[in-house]
């Protein structure tokens, strides 16, 4: 990284969560002055185990005040932000809609327009996601098709994508968009989810449970690509201010089935077990996956991890993981 990060007072909403770890370890190792937000104690996550909260300042509250917004953005004076807060589970937000709705978009306008209250941001970046795109009549989704989600979660992704559109082109905010696949990587803690659900399973000894039929396609980001994407990001607006608005996609343009990827995972950790595959998934996109062309030629970017040397690392994780939890 360059040392544009360094002393750079930087402010992370859900540091605690899979790619807000793997990300305020990273600013941290160049050298940012980090403000975190943390909504709920999680000891597991990455930022607790590698005792990052001793080396950033934590503030504890919740997205959505943003008189507290506001209180961090000036007393801190934050330069840059980087807005990752969000519940970002499906069945969650099939389940509750409304809790969903509320952190994601009017967690996103609350912080946005603290933001646009407080002249020293320079830079923000704000995390959508290809579920904003909804269900699109032809695939690979490019930048430019309207996000139109139709399902809980893909909806409250559309209208953050499209409020932090509307502060950027209405209010001149200093807004980039960054749209990635499923994340995953060491840290997710979240069981349901296809990669850490299969592993645990395997290293439990356990059938691995799918809980669609398997056929659903998607694009699988590794945390730490994603974590590289964001401060790119941030790097690329500070540099060009005829990026304010732009959304870019990140993508490592691999689509895989469920059923592909949860067999990719039981042939690398030499598994002969069977999956459970339950065919229970609802309000689910069938087909979803990205063009990272525009974020290749404009930004100049690449991930740095195949999907099987993100998996290996992933596995690798929580290998050791468990391993540190029979421990004790």
């Amino acid at each position: 990284m360059s040392d544009f990060w360094l002393d750079r007072p930087t402010f992370v909403t859900g540091g605690t969560g899979l790619v807000g770890s793997w990300l305020v370890q990273r600013l941290v190792e160049a050298g940012a002055d980090v403000v975190c937000l943390v909504r709920d104690w999680v000891p597991q996550s990455e930022l607790a185990r590698k005792d990052l909260f001793a080396r950033v300042k934590v503030v504890r509250g919740d997205v959505r005040d943003q008189a507290l917004m506001e209180r961090i953005l000036g007393e801190y004076e934050i330069d840059t932000v980087i807005h990752l807060a969000a519940q970002t589970t499906v069945p969650v937000a099939n389940r509750n809609p409304v809790s969903t709705f509320e952190t994601n978009i009017g967690g996103t306008w609350s912080l946005l327009e603290a933001c646009r209250r407080s002249p020293l941001v320079k830079q923000i970046v704000v995390a959508s996601s290809d579920k904003a795109y909804g269900a699109q009549e032809r695939l690979p989704y490019t930048e430019d098709m309207p996000l139109q989600g139709r399902h809980p979660y893909d909806v409250s992704k559309s209208c953050t994508d499209l409020i932090a559109q509307m502060y950027a082109r209405a209010y001149q905010l200093p807004v980039i968009i960054s749209r990635c696949g499923n994340f995953y990587g060491g840290g997710d803690l979240n069981w349901n989810r296809i990669v850490p659900g299969t592993i645990r399973a395997v290293l439990r000894g356990r059938r691995p449970v799918i809980r669609s039929d398997g056929q659903y396609v998607r694009d699988y980001f590794y945390v730490e690509d994603g974590a590289a994407a964001y401060t790119l990001l941030a790097e690329k607006l500070a540099e060009d201010r005829t990026l304010l608005g732009e959304a870019f996609n990140f993508s490592n343009e691999t689509p895989l089935t469920v059923l592909e990827l949860a067999r990719k995972i039981l042939e690398l950790m030499n598994s002969d077990l069977e999956l459970d595959v339950r065919n229970e998934a609802a309000n689910e996109i069938r087909r979803q996956y990205l063009s990272a062309q525009k974020a290749r030629q404009r930004l100049n970017w690449k991930p740095a991890f195949t999907l099987e040397e993100g998996l290996r690392r992933t596995i690798a994780w929580y290998q050791k993981f468990f391993g540190e939890q029979q421990d004790v």
